[in-house]
């Protein structure tokens, strides 16, 4: 079982996570954006999975934070929480985004989740949705040994308090610190999963956003693979669209050759491409029919002028 520090409510000056790094370095996972947009001054990227988690685009972004600001000289003993708005991701607190987490996999099995093989919400048996059923044959092998896959970065100890803080202010708002084995490729080959299952476990450090966070996806309709799509295909924030966010997932995980691991991100893209050809066509529609009644409206004279044979 991974170890876990909730958040800020361990203090970056503590430096608890350097129990589980005694030399002074620091190992980071990353399975969203930091597969694309690394740490600064890291000096090894290895392609690899943690195992007894399940990737689920379940966070809200572009809401509001807890922020706990450094302590100051003058009260070293205080540290008081502070509510401000978080608006330097793919949402807004109007019209917030989604983002990526992971769910322990003891967790997400208890969820209803159309991505499950066996029947989920155990209170019910709620019987698995009839349009992911295929989705869900082609996800069992990653979702039963619940392997995720990323990147791990390796962070030399004459910067790891450094970079330790930037990843505390990129990715600590509604995520806790994990620290958990990160099972690496030992090198290039067509099976990098098997290279993976016998290389050494290294210990890395894991942001999570837990489901205790406020931002987590509670209830089930706002889960439903649908209903992400299309938060995703309208969300935009400061980091930009939420569609880039997704797209450049996807493609991160094809550059690290594991393309097909993630079937959640690839069947979200394929709703949300979907949805925006859909938009497009509507789009369209009205400028046809706007131009009909434009057509229609000239007289009889504009008719004879200013057409053309087409």
């Amino acid at each position: 079982m991974a170890a876990i520090l909730q958040g800020h409510q361990v203090h970056p000056d503590g430096r608890t996570w350097k129990t589980h790094f005694p030399k002074g370095d620091l190992w980071v996972f990353g399975y969203g954006s930091l597969i694309w947009k690394p740490p600064p001054h890291y000096d090894q990227r290895v392609p690899g999975y943690i195992s007894g988690y399940v990737r689920r685009f379940w966070q809200v972004c572009g809401i509001f934070e807890t922020r706990f600001p450094r302590r100051q000289p003058t009260l070293p003993h205080m540290l008081l929480p502070q509510i401000v708005p978080y608006t330097d991701h793919r949402g807004t607190p109007e019209q917030p985004g989604r983002v990526v987490t992971v769910i322990e996999r003891e967790f997400w099995e208890t969820l209803d989740d159309p991505y499950n093989t066996q029947y989920h919400g155990q209170a019910n048996k709620v019987p698995m949705l009839p349009d992911a059923k295929q989705l869900a044959s082609l996800e069992s092998e990653s979702a039963s040994t619940g392997k995720v896959w990323g990147a791990a970065y390796h962070i030399p100890a004459s910067h790891a308090e450094e970079v330790h803080d930037y990843l505390d202010e990129r990715e600590i708002d509604g995520y806790s610190v994990h620290f958990t084995p990160f099972h690496p490729t030992s090198g290039p080959s067509a099976d990098p999963q098997e290279n993976a299952d016998h290389a050494t476990p290294i210990t890395t450090m894991v942001y999570i956003g837990r489901p205790s966070n406020p931002q987590f996806l509670r209830e089930p309709e706002r889960r439903a693979p649908q209903d992400v799509a299309q938060v995703i295909s309208a969300g935009h924030g400061q980091s930009g669209k939420n569609t880039e966010y997704l797209y450049l997932l996807e493609k991160a995980l094809e550059g690290l050759g594991l393309g097909t691991a993630d079937v959640h991100v690839t069947d979200l893209v394929k709703r949300v491409r979907a949805i925006e050809e859909a938009g497009l066509a509507e789009r369209e529609e009205m400028e046809a029919e706007r131009e009909v009644k434009e057509y229609l409206a000239r007289s009889p004279a504009e008719h004879v002028h200013g057409d053309k044979i087409e």
